[in-house]
């Protein structure tokens, strides 16, 4: 049944798609805050439901584990001081909820990964208290027969491990960005969107070390798609992509159907027009850019994407900035005359996104016409200047822009991100991770940009 649900709704979407019936009323951005919840020694906190009922706010949900909690923000129209707005409620959410959090003895905490965290806390005693969290887990290891996951991440130090659940996924927590564009750019938007994901994950990154070790700058990359890989008879379920967009985005949509198992065949009394069943498959298959479908006020259908490689933190003013910088670099690339994807090639976007998950703002990557960039370079010469003229042509302040892309324009500047940050306080002080979580949470709550942390 789930199957032919599924058919039929992707059936009916490729008619969408084909006839232009999706809403016009982009540009409009939305985000996913996740953070974790730690106790007064820095050490995870496995309460969220004690919290979210304390709390009692429907912008504030639970996620995989049972010490991760996510932050949804409304919609907003990308224009005027829309990054100050996001910003804005970004801070009035994390007020509620770190007081919250107090009334308990509790802090909470934006933060790629959390330097704390133990593998015997990701397995499903720690899971949030969701059906559909279980079942995935029981389905994900039914496929892959009973064999544990096998983890290999490589960089300064080396982490080996096998674990035997899909909990691992819950070590990494995110900041994902919602663009809702107008359709007759989606194909240009989602494949700018790709080649953007380098520049952003090495500006933003914030998850040097896991289970005691050194590894990627943006480690949360690796350690999402090896704990969640279904073995080799399988399609990833995590993954950058095959491929550009050539025609339509429908062809993602097509690829979801064809080559990806169906993890949970849940069939719902949903009628076809709500794509229940596609939707819920697809929320199933975690592309580092991913399409979704939603629906305006009024029950139009509308398309948008999620940007998913940028991580959590490290203040609610950083978060506001890699925003802009997102769709900026995304507006840039999706205006040039030239497309980008006939400047560089999808190997060549692929090999940088990973090139700069793991070395960060350190990483030099091929851009247009196959030159070599220094990645910071790159981002201070072209694409920052460029983002600021794309999204003042958009109608967005120019203050507002100044503002948050200045603060990144700072942070690659002297090359100080989260990552390098938590890397810099660990050569000072030693790996004496509470400690390191502390000393974050403190700078975090100062509100001051983490360009602009000191070492003490």
């Amino acid at each position: 049944m789930f199957r032919s649900r599924l058919d039929e709704e992707t059936d009916h979407i490729k008619h969408l798609f084909e006839n232009d019936l999706f809403s016009t009323r982009g540009d409009i951005l939305g985000f996913e805050l996740e953070v974790c919840l730690v106790n007064p020694d820095g050490t995870p906190s496995p309460t969220n439901r004690e919290l979210l009922d304390h709390l009692d706010s429907p912008l504030v949900v639970p996620e995989l584990a049972s010490f991760n909690i996510e932050f949804n923000g409304s919609p907003a129209a990308l224009q005027g001081k829309v990054f100050s707005h996001i910003h804005d409620e970004l801070q009035t959410t994390w007020t509620q909820c770190q007081d919250a959090a107090e009334d308990l003895n509790k802090k909470i905490i934006a933060i790629g990964i959390l330097p704390t965290i133990k593998p015997s806390m990701l397995n499903s005693d720690y899971m949030s208290d969701m059906v559909r969290y279980r079942a995935l887990n029981d389905r994900f290891m039914a496929l892959r027969d009973g064999e544990p996951l096998k983890i290999d991440i490589e960089c300064e130090d080396r982490l080996q491990m096998v674990h035997s659940d899909v909990m691992l996924e819950a070590a990494t927590t995110s900041f994902q960005i919602h663009l809702q564009g107008q359709p007759e750019t989606a194909v240009r938007d989602y494949n700018a969107c790709i080649v953007a994901s380098a520049p952003m994950v090495a500006l933003a990154a914030n998850s040097p070390f896991l289970f005691g070790k050194s590894l990627w700058a943006e480690t949360r990359i690796p350690i999402f798609e090896q704990a969640l890989a279904l073995g080799e008879r399988y399609p990833p379920r995590v993954k950058f992509g095959d491929g550009y967009i050539q025609e339509s985005i429908f062809e993602l949509y097509d690829e979801n159907r064809s080559r990806q198992v169906i993890l949970l065949p849940y069939v719902q009394p949903e009628p076809m027009m709500k794509y229940a069943h596609m939707r819920f498959h697809n929320g199933t298959i975690w592309r580092w850019n991913r399409p979704l479908i939603g629906f305006d006020f009024d029950g139009q259908p509308h398309l948008r994407f999620e940007y998913r490689s940028v991580p959590s933190g490290p203040t609610l003013e950083d978060t506001a900035a890699n925003a802009a910088t997102n769709i900026g670099f995304v507006k840039y690339l999706t205006n040039l005359s030239d497309p980008i994807e006939d400047r560089i090639p999808f190997d060549i976007a692929k090999e940088n996104f990973y090139a700069a998950a793991r070395q960060g703002l350190a990483a030099e990557i091929t851009w247009k016409d196959h030159k070599v960039w220094p990645i910071k370079e790159l981002i201070l010469q072209e694409l920052l200047p460029a983002a600021h003229r794309a999204l003042s042509e958009h109608g967005v302040d120019s203050v507002d822009l100044d503002h948050y892309l200045g603060i990144v324009e700072a942070r690659v500047a002297n090359g100080q991100n989260g990552s390098t940050w938590q890397r810099h306080w660990v050569d000072r002080h030693g790996p004496i991770f509470e400690d390191l979580v502390l000393a974050y949470w403190e700078r975090q709550e100062s509100g001051i940009p983490v360009h602009k942390w000191n070492l003490n």
